[in-house]
This record gives C-alpha cells, structure tokens and sequence, in this order.
C-alpha cells in the first residue's frame, strides 16, 4: 500500500469512477484510468482504499489526513 497512490486517486477521481475501476479489475477487465501498482492486488488496495477515504470525507467531513488515519488504523487491526 503506497500512501501517495492512493492521494492521487482521492485526489484525482470521483467515488463513481473508483468503484468503476474496482469492478473492471475484479471482472479482470482493463482499467478506464491509470491506478499505480506493482500487480493487480495492489492496485486494488489503492482503488479500495480511496473509495473508502473518500466516503469518510464525505459523510464524516473528514480531511484526507484524517480519513486515512482512520483507514490504516482499520487495516492494522484486522492484522493483529
């Protein structure tokens, strides 16, 4: 998971296009936009994590900062 991937796409898309993304890459069809990664999973994570950063923002009126330390705070715990 790269931090500043995932900015470029909160950044640079709208939640619409991400989900978009999100079903081409599961449905293994090519992506309408450019999403940075190593492999398929993850570019995933990036698409997955800015939809959820995103939907933060919007319905808790959150700043990018906060919605992602929200996010990596979810991701750490499913680990432990």
């Amino acid at each position: 998971m790269k931090i500043p991937a995932i900015r470029r796409l909160v950044e640079g898309q709208p939640l619409h296009k991400l989900i978009e993304a999100e079903e081409a890459l599961i449905e293994e069809r090519d992506l309408p936009f450019e999403v940075e990664g190593s492999d398929e999973g993850e570019k995933l994570t990036h698409i997955i994590a800015a939809i959820w950063i995103l939907d933060k923002m919007k319905t808790e009126h959150l700043d990018f900062k906060e919605a992602l330390r929200g996010y990596t705070q979810k991701v750490r715990e499913s680990i432990n």
